[in-house]
């Protein structure tokens, strides 16, 4: 049987985290490629430490996406993210490229021929997951830890909190009721700082946006706050610590509320099922409780290198499913869209370049946007489901 009364802890870091950095810049790489080649492949990591920037990996795009344009991406994504300080600043930092081209035998594998459909990138399990806690359909400690962080961004960028720099972390324990998130019994922020400040001048700074994040009346005399609990914090990102793409992988999901499969998304194009299928997984999840056939949904798709369907399609409504079975579900979902690597990219139209602005606060639970953009967050196949039933 479910808990019923329960804290659960989701944590959220900031485009100026080391590990967010690398994302970014990776992503910028894809789209890059795509915006000059939508069929690109592109496997690109990144590494970020003291004014020093790697990025290496494969690919097989446009080759107008040189050495020199890819080091331009890096130093754009940083000075965006607002990196400026004497041990990581955009234009100083050493940047070193060292893509190659693709494996011809990874390649064999995913390309179409006249006997064969494109297959997916690599094997691997992919999850998707929605609920009723959040009007998002997002489980809620992830989805408020993400927003008290997007805030504060935003008033740096905007010069209305100039006394914060871009390296910050967040962290919302949420209180449960049967079941349902009605508190916050915890908050903890760390942020990078101008000189000087203390903790207590930080908490200042910081408490109004945790408070326009979190729903009226979750924050109480009971909540334990923590703001930078071990001080100062003045040298942040890259240059505090080592970066990494793709070492984020619950933050960007739905920070430990359901299962993540084995693989990042962030540098990958999508025909890496990785990323994709992940997305069309989170859209089928999504769709499924906006159509009111559950309160909760788990789905779960696998892939082999080189085979265009996916292996098994698995899904779990976790006792709140409305007078439907799953396996009623799972047969549903493959009547109303081809969950191959190309069937995915088409439907949700993923060959495009809009990817970097998903390499921070999350890759769900974001609005949909007009140049597709977050298009798996849509719930325009609530419909079809329901008829498929």
């Amino acid at each position: 049987m479910p808990r019923e009364h329960f804290l659960f802890t989701s944590e959220s870091v900031s485009e100026g985290h080391p590990d967010k950095v690398c994302d970014r810049i990776s992503d910028c790489v894809v789209d890059a490629h795509l915006a000059k080649f939508p069929e690109a492949r592109v496997a690109c990591e990144t590494l970020a430490t003291t004014n020093r920037v790697l990025i290496a990996g494969e690919v097989r795009g446009s080759p107008e996406v040189d050495a020199a344009v890819v080091e331009q991406c890096a130093r754009e994504a940083i000075r965006d993210i607002g990196y400026h300080q004497e041990g990581f600043h955009w234009q100083n930092c050493q940047v070193d490229v060292l893509l190659h081209e693709q494996s011809p035998d990874i390649a064999q594998g995913v390309d179409a021929g006249e006997a064969k459909e494109e297959g997916a990138g690599d094997q691997g399990i992919m999850f998707g997951f929605a609920c009723r806690e959040t009007p998002e359909l997002m489980p809620a400690p992830i989805l408020y830890a993400h927003k008290i962080l997007h805030l504060m961004a935003g008033a740096r960028h905007a010069g209305r909190a100039p006394e914060l720099m871009p390296d910050s972390k967040s962290q919302v324990t949420v209180r449960y009721e049967n079941g349902v998130p009605v508190g916050v019994h915890s908050i903890v922020v760390s942020t990078q700082h101008a000189k000087g400040l203390t903790s207590a001048d930080v908490r200042k700074i910081v408490e109004p946006f945790v408070y326009e994040a979190l729903p009226e009346g979750w924050i109480n005399d009971e909540t334990t706050w923590h703001v930078n609990p071990t001080g100062k914090f003045e040298v942040g990102g890259p240059d505090g610590d080592c970066g990494l793409t793709g070492r984020k992988i619950i933050v960007d999901t739905y920070g430990g509320a359901a299962p993540h499969g084995g693989g990042a998304f962030s540098g990958k194009d999508p025909t890496k099922v990785d990323r994709s299928a992940a997305y069309a997984a989170r859209y089928l999840a999504k769709n499924i409780v906006a159509a009111d056939l559950a309160e909760r949904c788990t789905i779960q798709v696998s892939y082999a290198i080189g085979v265009a369907k996916p292996l098994s399609i698995y899904v779990d409504t976790h006792g709140t499913a409305k007078n439907v079975r799953s396996s009623d579900i799972e047969r549903a979902i493959n009547k109303v869209m081809d969950l191959s690597p190309r069937g995915i990219r088409q439907h949700l139209q993923l060959n495009r370049p809009i990817y970097a602005r998903t390499a921070a606060y999350g890759h769900f639970g974001r609005a949909p946007e007009a140049d597709g953009g977050f298009s798996w967050e849509k719930t325009d196949l609530a419909d079809s489901i329901r008829d498929a039933l």
